[in-house]
């Protein structure tokens, strides 16, 4: 199986072509004496125009070619011949890309539906043949215009994945371990931390439901500020949908745990700290009973929330994890639908009344 390096941030140089020239012509023929301009326009330029495709889930390939530049239109010729508009030039990228006019700043576009299309670049018009310049005082124009120019341009392209559940935790939490447990992705495992150094992507299902899960990389304290592999990966869980909140049940604090990433998700964005979230106590295969109970019972009362005892690595209540995260899915989906119906009502409604309707 061919391994594809993963890439979610990249600096592009873009450049649309030029439009061409119009033309400079007079129609010649056998007893026409005067047969006045008949110069063509030039063609557009090619625009240099994203797109949003499924099957791709890394920047990579704009780190091997990371300048683009779209062909020049052609330009008029005699017998009102227009020149040919140039082809575009097609960025495919992932979904959920998103385009920036400077590094993290001035957001330009957020493609998040396979298929969207935004133009980063517009080619230049073509210029007009002198065809376009006879008047009654002058019936033989002998200029045309250049084609415009067009434009250029430094972008950032900025990956953030879409996933249903994004696995969160300190490194070493086994994270890497329950998804290669609950899905067919083989990412890298090692008992040491940060062996996971850029997202992974796998598929779960219960029955016939199918589930994305992210392994977003181990946070640390000050992941928001930078510290550990930064807080670009925290962007990755803006995305997700459901939290799966994993605690090494083998470290002698599991609250303070907690705490840090909790801490850290909140610094980052308000958004991140009220999502979703299940929380879930890994390795208990290493674990005695009594042990489990005190753990289980510590974090319950800090969180005030449910929380769930597995071990990625004997497969105990992978099951169970996998239902309560599609339940807690189905339940995010459902919610954003019902708020997008709901905006698009009130627009609706802003627009009658607008029209007087």
């Amino acid at each position: 199986m061919k391994l594809v390096k993963f890439l979610d941030k990249q600096k592009i140089y873009i450049r649309s072509g030029d439009g061409g020239a119009g033309c400079v012509g007079f129609r010649r023929e056998k007893y026409i004496e005067f047969g006045g301009p008949d110069g063509g326009d030039g063609g557009r330029g090619g625009s240099i125009i994203v797109e949003c495709v499924e099957n791709l889930n890394t920047l990579i390939d704009f780190r091997y070619q990371q300048h683009f530049k779209a062909r020049r239109g052609g330009h008029g010729q005699g017998r009102n011949k227009n020149g040919k508009a140039a082809e575009d030039v097609i960025l495919k990228v992932p979904i959920g890309t998103q385009i920036f006019s400077s590094e993290d700043k001035d957001l330009m576009g957020d493609l998040i539906n396979p298929g969207q299309r935004m133009v980063l670049a517009k080619g230049g018009d073509g210029g007009r043949g002198n065809a376009h310049f006879k008047t009654s005082t002058n019936q033989s124009p002998k200029r045309a215009e250049d084609g415009w120019p067009g434009e250029e341009h430094w972008l950032w392209l900025q990956l953030k994945l879409i996933a249903d559940v994004g696995l969160i935790g300190l490194p070493n939490a086994g994270k890497s371990t329950l998804l290669a447990a609950v899905t067919r992705a083989r990412p890298k495992i090692a008992d040491y931390p940060f062996t996971t150094i850029h997202p992974n992507l796998g598929v779960g299902y219960v029955d016939d439901n199918e589930i994305i899960i992210a392994d977003i990389p181990g946070l640390i304290e000050g992941a928001h500020e930078g510290a550990g592999l930064g807080a670009r990966f925290l962007g990755h869980v803006e995305r997700c949908g459901v939290l799966i909140h994993l605690i090494d049940g083998t470290q002698d604090d599991v609250a303070e745990s907690y705490l840090t990433i909790r801490r850290e998700l909140e610094a980052y964005d308000d958004l991140l700290s009220v999502k979703m979230e299940i929380i879930v106590i890994n390795k208990i295969d290493a674990l005695r009973p009594e042990v489990i109970r005190d753990k289980r019972m510590s974090l319950r009362k800090i969180s005030g929330k449910e929380v769930l005892t597995i071990s990625g690595v004997a497969g105990t209540n992978l099951e169970k994890l996998l239902r309560d995260a599609l339940r807690f899915v189905v339940e995010f989906k459902n919610k954003n639908e019902a708020t997008k119906r709901s905006k698009d009502k009130n627009d609706l409604g802003n627009t009658n009344r607008k029209n007087g309707v």
